[in-house]
């Protein structure tokens, strides 16, 4: 999309398809599921599938393990039933360069009313006491590749305050459901690399030096542009390994795949729990 009516026209195009899609349901809750994430897909009731490819504002997703469509339904029961929206993939900047390849699907979800949106990652560990197949809350981000998903946008709007990104009552309740359901839930803050290599030991001796415990190539610019949006943000990372250089372990997109498969029935009770118990 060349232009900023380009993408507003998007954006409506998208939000009226997919009210004719699913009439009636008006989702309040939008989860990004990343890699090992989708199990929790099974769970939807009543689900309505959209392909990204039939909402002009969604991107087209070029990575494994990422489905490319729209879901959407309730999960929970009586009055913990949620009305959600299930982004099954995500454009990552590393695709591209370009760091705005979710903006279109984002502000779709705000036009639609959605208020809270759930971001899940499959990330690298940098404790020793997160091991891989566990499970982190993201407390913070930080940045390290210095872009931004609002490069070019004019206004005031483009300056967004990253004060509390991820939502300090949304992890209150999270960490909460996450207990009552007997899943260990660490918590941390996770740095964004480009990728799509992996980082060098070097890298991450850097990034554990800075305050990190988790990294990652994607979730940041998600998260900016949803603040821009005023939407409340949850953040929730999978560890399929260890950083370079702290484990005797080869590195690839395969074995993050593996991990995440293994360690996927996990995350779905985990999100099973977590969303019903979020307050909107």
């Amino acid at each position: 999309m060349s232009t900023a009516d380009d993408l507003t026209s998007a954006i409506d195009l998208s939000v009226a398809r997919i009210r004719a899609a699913a009439p009636g349901l008006q989702p309040a809750i939008a989860i990004v599921l990343g890699s090992g994430w989708d199990g929790i897909a099974g769970l939807v009731q009543g689900a309505v599938d959209i392909p990204y490819a039939a909402l002009p504002a969604f991107p087209v997703i070029g990575v494994a393990g990422h489905a490319g469509s729209l879901r959407l339904g309730t999960i929970g029961d009586g009055a913990q039933a949620r009305t959600v929206a299930l982004l099954r993939g995500r454009k990552h900047a590393y695709e591209s360069g370009d760091a705005a390849g979710m903006k279109g699907a984002i502000r779709t979800l705000a036009a639609l009313g959605v208020q809270v949106l759930v971001l899940t990652n499959a990330a690298g560990s940098l404790e020793r006491e997160m091991p891989p197949g566990s499970l982190m809350l993201i407390s913070d981000h930080l940045n390290i590749v210095q872009r931004t998903p609002l490069l070019g946008e004019a206004g005031s709007e483009r300056f967004v305050d990253m004060v509390d990104a991820y939502d300090a009552t949304l992890r209150d309740q999270a960490a909460a459901a996450a207990e009552a359901a007997g899943i260990e839930l660490h918590e941390g803050v996770y740095a964004w690399v480009l990728g799509p290599q992996f980082e060098t030991p070097a890298e991450i001796r850097m990034l554990r030096g800075l305050g990190a415990q988790a990294v990652g190539m994607s979730t940041v610019p998600e998260t900016i542009l949803a603040r821009q949006a005023r939407l409340r943000v949850l953040g929730l990372s999978m560890f399929t390994n260890y950083g370079a250089g702290m484990a005797d372990e080869s590195l690839s997109h395969a074995h993050t795949l593996a991990t995440a498969q293994a360690t996927g029935a996990l995350a779905q009770r985990l999100l099973a729990a977590v969303v019903p118990a979020l307050v909107v």
